[in-house]
């Protein structure tokens, strides 16, 4: 029998009380970063199988209009990456900007980052042709450190009839994918099964956190956005991921639905002045705590099938 690192079986101990009761007030936008490719691919597998089995899910969980945010670089090196727009949007979802090779606006300037927003358009003129693709994600959520900076570059998203995809929930998704993707390759399937057991108690702690928080900052649910990615282990655990949602009574809707919001005022007019991004950073600009703390385990899913 293979033998898990001791600080795979942590996640369990960690996570033992993530279990929360069903919320049937809880409405969630689910939405998708990295379009056409995310992390490492599990053996045997393509980023467009892994955009099919995510998009085939959503579809059978009669979740509405899905929005996936693009970094159309990566066309550049591999144009047959293509094929994922176009599946993407054969579903019936949609395409948003998430600048042309996912940059950092902390780590630019002003110019170089509306650069990289203009860019990228080309590809969502091409693939989301007659959408609503005026739909920007910052990459990392880094909507700028210097506040001259963040409004320059709200102010141009206003100018180009952008809205911005605020995220209120998420659960590190990302830091799930590269881990599944090396014990696949080790064929360790009692490793797999401790990251599907925590990756649901993860999801379902978000739930709780969000929750939480927005009691707190607006007295009632807010409709959450969801930040997910186009994954290897997203794409696996999409139907379960789903499953637990609908158990918990959760709701889905569109992103145009939750930001319609008064939470999302400034998300959905940028030129208004800019709310703190997130649910996160609005308790920390009223000096209250984050409940439940960090939900990131990225430092123990690292040591995973190593």
């Amino acid at each position: 029998m293979k033998i898990i690192a001791r600080s795979a079986v942590l996640l369990i101990a960690l996570l033992c009380s993530g279990m929360i009761s069903a919320k049937s007030d809880v409405k969630i936008a689910i939405t998708f970063d990295d379009l056409p490719l995310h992390n490492d691919l599990p053996p045997g597998t393509t980023r467009q199988q892994i955009v099919k089995e995510i998009a085939v899910a959503l579809k059978s969980a009669h979740a509405p209009k899905v929005y996936g945010f693009v970094n159309a670089v990566h066309l550049q090196n591999d144009p047959t990456l293509a094929a994922v727009f176009t599946d993407w949007r054969a579903t019936g979802f949609s395409l948003g900007n998430h600048t042309w090779s996912h940059a950092n606006l902390n780590d630019l300037t002003v110019e170089e980052f509306t650069e990289e927003i203009l860019k990228d358009e080309d590809s969502l003129k091409q693939y989301a042709k007659g959408t609503d693709w005026h739909w920007f994600r910052y990459p990392y959520l880094a909507e700028g450190k210097d506040e001259a900076k963040r409004k320059a570059i709200r102010d141009l998203l206003a100018q180009h009839g952008y809205h911005i995809a605020a995220v209120t929930m998420s659960f590190s998704d990302y830091a799930w994918n590269g881990p599944y993707a090396r014990c696949v390759a080790k064929a360790d399937e009692q490793a797999i099964k401790l990251l599907e057991k925590n990756y649901l108690l993860v999801a379902a702690e978000a739930i709780e956190q969000s929750h939480t928080m927005s009691n707190i900052l607006y007295n009632r649910d807010i409709p959450y956005v969801l930040l997910m990615h186009v994954g290897g282990f997203d794409a696996h655990m999409m139907p379960r991921l789903l499953a637990m949602y609908k158990a918990k009574g959760v709701k889905l809707i569109t992103l145009q639905d939750a930001e319609k919001d008064s939470a999302y005022a400034s998300d959905f007019n940028p030129s208004l002045p800019a709310d703190p991004a997130g649910l996160e950073a609005r308790m920390w600009a009223r000096k209250l705590a984050v409940p439940g703390g960090d939900l990131s385990l990225t430092s123990i899913l690292n040591t995973i099938c190593k």
